[in-house]
């Protein structure tokens, strides 16, 4: 029994100190997932600690202790994305009328082929703006019976599992499809009016993920977050970001990219909205994400039913306030910060700067 102790409380201290560390290797930002199971295995580590102690010795002590810690940073993490944490997003005035701007941001799993529950819940949901990522040539002839209610589209389909496709009620003002990092993972950047007459910034991004079977690094990943950051950091007016960043809300880098951009997390206060993996209840977390500028309050957020992909769809209706918003404050960032964005977009072997995300 010591020995099983010693070895289990030697894992969860690894796994909860590892992420600490700027390291960029995909084993070890990979522990920035779960987050969750591991508070929960950490938690259900120190409950053997006491029911079945081992000794007396200053070693059982130490091992409990380090437990306990575990749970505490793990918490910390974890904490702000529940019911028990401030909102960070006001809720919306209930008269929003023509102010409002609805989303679904959909991974929809390149091989999936149930188009017919993704195209159900936009008829049921009927959101302004669909955002859709590996989505193929099958997909963008699928979703065509979108179009008459949707007009405004931004195509790009792609066999990598980076296709992305955005259809709109709403027209777009300006348009570009980009490819900041890597010269196969397309971001889209469009210019929104709404039926108020506001115009919004849209940045639709789906970075590759660092794995054993992407990039070994993070560094790719981070790169185009912290470039996006920069140049939402410049624009003026209301900006909302969303997709699948490959990344979780709580980790370092999505907590940077928060920090430098200033943009706010609806979620914060509310829930995680766990996106991914759909097919494992135990092995969830919050990998697709939407983000805006203080210039909006929230109506909803939903994690939307199965459509036979590996991610849910994710439902977020905002609306545009600025006045009841002003006052709304996320994560303030500091020079450490700011230098630390830079280190990472310098280290990155392509050559992108904040210049090339279309503004």
């Amino acid at each position: 029994m010591l020995i099983l102790l010693s070895v289990c409380t030697l894992i969860i201290v690894l796994a909860t100190v590892l992420p600490l560390v700027r390291i960029t290797h995909w084993s070890v930002r990979g522990l920035d997932f779960p987050r969750l199971q591991i508070l929960f295995l950490a938690s259900a580590l120190a409950i053997a600690h006491l029911l079945f102690p081992t000794s007396e010795s200053v070693a059982a002590l130490v091992m409990l202790a380090a437990t306990l810690i575990c749970v505490v940073v793990q918490l910390c993490w974890v904490l702000p994305y529940t019911p028990f944490w401030r909102k960070e997003v006001k809720i919306a005035p209930l008269a929003s009328g023509n102010s409002s701007l609805s989303v679904i941001t959909s991974n929809v799993l390149k091989t999936n082929r149930n188009s017919a529950a993704l195209i159900a819940l936009v008829k049921e949901y009927k959101p302004d703006i669909l955002v859709t990522l590996e989505t193929d040539a099958w997909w963008e002839e699928q979703l065509s019976v979108l179009e008459p209610a949707m007009p405004h589209t931004v195509k790009c389909p792609l066999d990598n599992l980076y296709g992305m496709h955005v259809y709109s009620k709403l027209p777009f003002i300006k348009q570009e499809l980009a490819f900041l990092v890597e010269e196969d993972v397309p971001s889209v950047h469009v210019t929104v009016s709404l039926q108020c007459g506001s115009k919004v910034r849209l940045h639709c991004l789906h970075p590759a993920p660092p794995s054993p079977t992407e990039n070994a690094e993070s560094t790719e990943r981070d790169t185009e977050l912290l470039v996006v950051a920069k140049r939402v950091a410049q624009t003026q007016g209301p900006i909302v970001v969303t997709g699948d960043l490959n990344d979780v809300a709580w980790s370092t880098t999505t907590r940077l990219f928060r920090k430098i951009s200033g943009l706010l997390d609806p979620r914060v206060g509310r829930g995680m909205f766990n996106t991914f993996h759909a097919g494992y209840f135990f092995l969830r977390w919050p990998l697709d994400h939407l983000f805006h500028s203080e210039h909006f309050t929230l109506k909803k957020m939903q994690r939307l039913p199965s459509i036979g992909s590996d991610h849910f769809s994710l439902y977020t209706e905002l609306v545009f306030s600025p006045k009841a918003g002003a006052d709304q404050d996320g994560v303030d960032s500091t020079q450490a910060d700011k230098e630390r964005a830079g280190e990472i977009v310098n280290a990155a072997e392509a050559e992108v700067s904040v210049s090339d995300v279309p503004s």
